[in-house]
């Protein structure tokens, strides 16, 4: 990397300038040393907001897209609490040439100070959420009174011995004011901006957010972002982290000629797996060098988040906790992809399709969205987005062995029917548990395990495929390659087993993580090694890590 995009900020020389805010990183040390260890050029790397209390956030649907590149989210600022976190961030080693940069929030002074104290030891400095547009009497609230700012900066200064980097709002008459206020309170940098709004938008005559209204992000707010910088440059004298819009290095000129010197990126992301990640901020970087605009059109402008209407035209009841729901119409789909089906007033929830023509689910009651679904009437609306998540593409004539618990079924299912050459194992406590059965026997070698021996083999699903292995020639163990989908455990239990047969880049696993947003901008489904089910996956391709830790 050129010298001239190396810079110091904050007592640190750091590897790059740029940053990603907080959000899509969230409080995971998994995604935080994978992006340490990927990205150099990320020289600030922002957790997110982290309060004083565990934070669910808000219910699904959390986030939407209401043009190319602009986005609108009520995430709620879901954190583990400062608890937790300290733990969390506790093992992380920060590299020497990156500043690691811990978001808090609080709902009083008193709360950002005890936040604070807590948590400044595991970082290099503390970001003031003094801007979160959609959490009552959060963020945006504690940062629109210049002397409450003045008082909160202050306070924690006072209690805390690492810099500290207020992020302010758009939403105020007169950003410099605020930022004065901050830097007479003995803020170090200040990060401007953060989202604006808050916004609603509908889909179908509903809002599509469940907190109804969202901060905006993405290329619209760009102009605003820019004369904000430019007024709190004109204010204080103090290093600015610039967000807002940033896409392309086009636009770092602009903001650093506005006076930045650390550049954050989020919405531009959204999408990418963390390869295309890594290859945007390269990229990137020879773009500043070279002053071209390459990065621009590694954006992902054509995500697509919008809704199909669908209507249930059948559920059938497995068990109690176990039905299937028909729809009336096809939805598009690949192997190993997954959408979210949306009722309004119920939420969002990632699944993947048992069928997709007519469209098909397996539902397990898991929660409160699912123990809905279980009595969900004939005739009820509701709504598809995606797919997401990648295909899989099955090595040319390989012999698959696609291994099943739950819901897991509708996985490999379609990779049965799509691919052919397929033994399915399906595993579950009891012959009441099991569906599917006639139709998966149709497109592969169907093998059945239940715990108490009322259908197929006695015992779990891993003990019958490791007799059938041990069954097998090398030239037959050669030709394998491996899908797992289901829970932690049973996915863990299978890759041990099968790492005993074959390499680890021919075994590929597929976890029921939390996915809340599809497209990597929440960070809520990391796996261990910090790779993001809903864009790095679904299947996660084993030779890249462990899953002994989960």
């Amino acid at each position: 990397m050129s010298n001239t995009l190396k810079n110091e900020f904050l007592g640190k020389n750091l590897s790059g300038p740029f940053t990603i805010p907080s959000g899509i990183v969230t409080c995971s040390t998994n995604i935080i040393h994978r992006f340490f260890d990927l990205i150099p050029e990320v020289g600030v790397l922002t957790t997110k907001s982290i309060g004083p209390e565990p934070r669910q956030g808000y219910r699904e649907p959390i986030l939407t897209q209401y043009q190319p590149g602009c986005f609108t989210n009520a995430v709620g600022l879901t954190n583990p609490g400062v608890k937790k976190s300290a733990e969390l961030l506790a093992q992380l080693a920060i590299p020497h040439d990156r500043f690691l940069l811990i978001s808090i929030f609080g709902a009083s002074v008193e709360e950002y100070v005890d936040v604070a104290k807590k948590l400044a030891p595991y970082g290099d400095g503390l970001e003031l959420n003094l801007s979160c547009p959609h959490a009552k009497g959060l963020g945006m609230a504690m940062g629109q009174d210049p002397a409450l700012v003045e008082e909160i900066v202050s306070s924690v200064k006072a209690a805390v011995g690492v810099p500290v980097v207020a992020k302010l709002t758009p939403n105020v008459p007169n950003i410099a004011e605020i930022a004065r206020a901050a830097v007479n309170g003995g803020a170090d940098a200040i990060c401007a901006i953060n989202t604006m709004g808050p916004e609603r938008y509908d889909a179908f005559g509903h809002p599509i957010l469940s907190n109804e209204k969202g901060g905006v992000s993405g290329k619209e707010i760009m102009p605003v972002a820019l004369k904000c910088v430019s007024e709190i440059r004109d204010a204080v004298n103090c290093p600015i982290i610039a967000c807002g819009g940033i896409s392309g290095a086009t636009d770092v000129h602009r903001f650093r000629e506005k006076g930045a010197s650390v550049f954050g990126i989020g919405s531009a992301l959204i999408g990418m797996t963390t390869e295309e990640i890594v290859t945007y901020f390269k990229v990137l970087t020879k773009d500043l060098e070279n002053k071209t605009n390459d990065s621009e059109e590694l954006v992902r402008y054509d995500i697509d988040m919008d809704f199909q209407p669908v209507k249930l035209v059948k559920n059938e009841k497995i068990t109690e906790d176990i039905c299937i729901l028909t729809f009336d119409r096809k939805v598009k789909i690949e192997a190993g992809q997954f959408v979210f089906l949306w009722i309004p007033g119920l939420g969002e929830k990632p699944f993947s399709a048992l069928v997709d023509d007519p469209f098909k689910l397996a539902v397990i009651n898991l929660g409160d969205f699912t123990k809905e679904l279980m009595t969900l009437s004939v005739g009820t609306e509701a709504y598809v987005r995606g797919p997401h998540g990648n295909a899989v593409k099955p090595p040319k004539n390989a012999k698959i062995i696609a291994v099943a618990g739950g819901t897991g079924l509708a996985a490999v299912y379609q990779l049965a029917r799509d691919f052919g050459n397929t033994d399915i194992y399906f595993g579950a406590r009891s012959k009441e548990r099991l569906y599917f059965i006639e139709e998966s026997e149709k497109v592969g070698n169907l093998h059945v395990a239940t715990d108490d021996g009322s259908y197929g083999a006695k015992g779990l699903i891993t003990e019958l495929l490791e007799r059938n292995l041990n069954n097998l020639s090398s030239e037959e163990l050669d030709s394998l390659v491996f899908y797992n989908c289901g829970p932690a455990p049973m996915v863990r239990a299978a890759e041990t087993l099968q790492r005993k047969y074959v390499q680890s880049n021919k075994i590929h696993n597929a976890i029921d993580y939390l996915t809340k947003c599809g497209v990597g901008i929440c960070g809520a489904c990391d796996a261990p090694d910090g790779r993001r089910l809903c864009v790095d996956g679904p299947f996660l391709d084993a030779a890249d890590s462990s899953l002994q830790d989960i």
